[in-house]
């Protein structure tokens, strides 16, 4: 009787990933080589002429002159708005009173798009990079907010009786408690702040800017460098991915007892 056979090796099980992350983009660029070989677009380059492109474009000092400042600008005003969200969300989601109070302007608030504060911010602090950042945090902060406010209201009322019994208050409760019970929430709403901060990082450059990614792709698009246009918008693309991986495992390391709780539960 031949034996049962063995879990995969680490190489295999690594190999098998590798190859489901990798085989969507492949089809992809595939697909886009046919259609721009097939067409012969002068806006629609090879995959091949985009990346020689790509080396040369940004492989360069204009890496340091736009490509660094937007991911400063971006993280700058992802983190504040991650401060502020979670500030006021802890405020309002723990105190009815202020939530009732606060909850027609916020519904208003959130209501504008903030691409439209884009030329009252302009007259109010200027064409400079605080403008920027203020255009990133005005679309951030909400996802961030109704996540914690949701995260606070949902708090197990056994685990808050619990903690009112053994006399637990203040600053422990808040930490050992509400923030830990809201935070797979948070998290929740910080990923998606996230792909938003990458978005108006965009536009607010693209609008008041005179460095930057999105300027730089405005740039090319006038100049009719098509093929830098593209690279521009590549590097966007992996820009995205890396902020995704990154984010991935600081939320694994957060949640991670989340999901050995959730493990436990599945196996009782």
């Amino acid at each position: 009787m031949s034996p049962a056979p063995g879990p995969a090796s680490a190489p295999a099980r690594a190999l098998s990933f590798l190859a489901r992350l990798l085989l969507l983009p492949a089809l992809l660029v595939g697909l886009w080589w046919w259609a721009a070989s097939g067409e012969g677009s002068f806006y629609l380059p090879t995959p091949g002429t985009v990346a020689t492109t790509f080396v040369d474009v940004w492989v360069s000092e204009r890496f340091l002159t736009d490509a660094l400042p937007s991911i400063g600008l971006l993280l700058t005003g992802f983190f504040l708005a991650a401060v502020l969200g979670v500030g006021a969300g802890l405020a309002l989601g723990l105190s009815r009173t202020l939530r009732a109070l606060t909850e027609p302007v916020l519904e208003f608030l959130r209501a504008v798009p903030p691409p439209v504060l884009v030329p009252l911010l302009m007259l109010l602090v200027g064409l400079d990079s605080t403008m920027r950042a203020a255009v990133i945090v005005s679309g951030c902060v909400w996802p961030v907010l109704l996540n914690t406010i949701e995260g606070v209201r949902a708090v197990d009322p056994v685990l808050s009786d619990t903690c009112r019994v053994y006399r637990i208050r203040g600053r422990r409760r808040l930490t050992t408690l509400v923030l830990r019970s809201a935070s797979p929430q948070i998290m929740t709403g910080l990923r998606q702040a996230l792909s938003i901060a990458v978005i108006l990082m965009v536009i607010s450059e693209m609008f008041a800017s005179s460095s930057g990614l999105g300027f730089a792709i405005v740039q090319f698009q006038r100049g009719f460098a098509i093929p830098e246009m593209w690279t521009g918008i590549v590097l966007l693309g992996l820009l995205g991915v890396a902020l995704s991986l990154v984010f991935g495992q600081v939320e694994k390391r957060v949640l991670s007892w989340h999901r050995g709780l959730r493990a436990t539960a599945r196996g009782g």
